[in-house]
């Protein structure tokens, strides 16, 4: 059988908005995802040691409370530097605001986001079976 793909979770910056990264560990187990869970007000130094101790093979981004892209800011390319090659993903509220924005704007918040190295990008609300699906393909699991 083969190994499980180990999953690195975490709620980026100063956010401590938990709930939606709970939801998100246990859809991923019962998919056959190894998860291993930073908590809340994770810094992308610790995403980075985390992923170096761990061996992961994808790290997940939590963000609910709008300063997204701030806490992102240079991860990707921090990621490079320490020689981390595995796919970035975030999801959540994304920017202040995002909730509640119209529809039309959020590939901008996308894009925005995929500068920043994220592979994918999921604004709320999160269709978790479509991200898993995604992260399958990705992963090739």
């Amino acid at each position: 059988m083969a190994d499980k793909k180990r999953l690195l979770t975490g709620v980026i910056g100063y956010d401590i908005h938990y709930g939606g990264n709970v939801i998100l560990q246990l859809a991923l187990k019962d998919a056959g995802f190894e998860v291993i869970s930073l908590g809340t007000q994770v810094s992308q130094k610790e995403f980075i040691e985390a992923a170096i101790e761990t061996n992961a093979d994808a790290i997940l981004v939590g963000t609910m409370y709008g300063m997204g892209e701030i806490d992102c800011k240079g991860f990707g390319d921090a990621l490079k530097e320490a020689g981390i090659k595995v796919p970035l993903y975030i999801g959540g509220n994304l920017a202040v605001g995002s909730d509640q924005m119209d529809a039309s704007k959020k590939p901008e918040i996308i894009k925005r986001f995929q500068e920043l190295g994220f592979k994918r990008v999921y604004p709320n609300p999160v269709d978790l079976e479509q991200f898993i699906k995604e992260l399958k393909q990705d992963l090739k699991v």
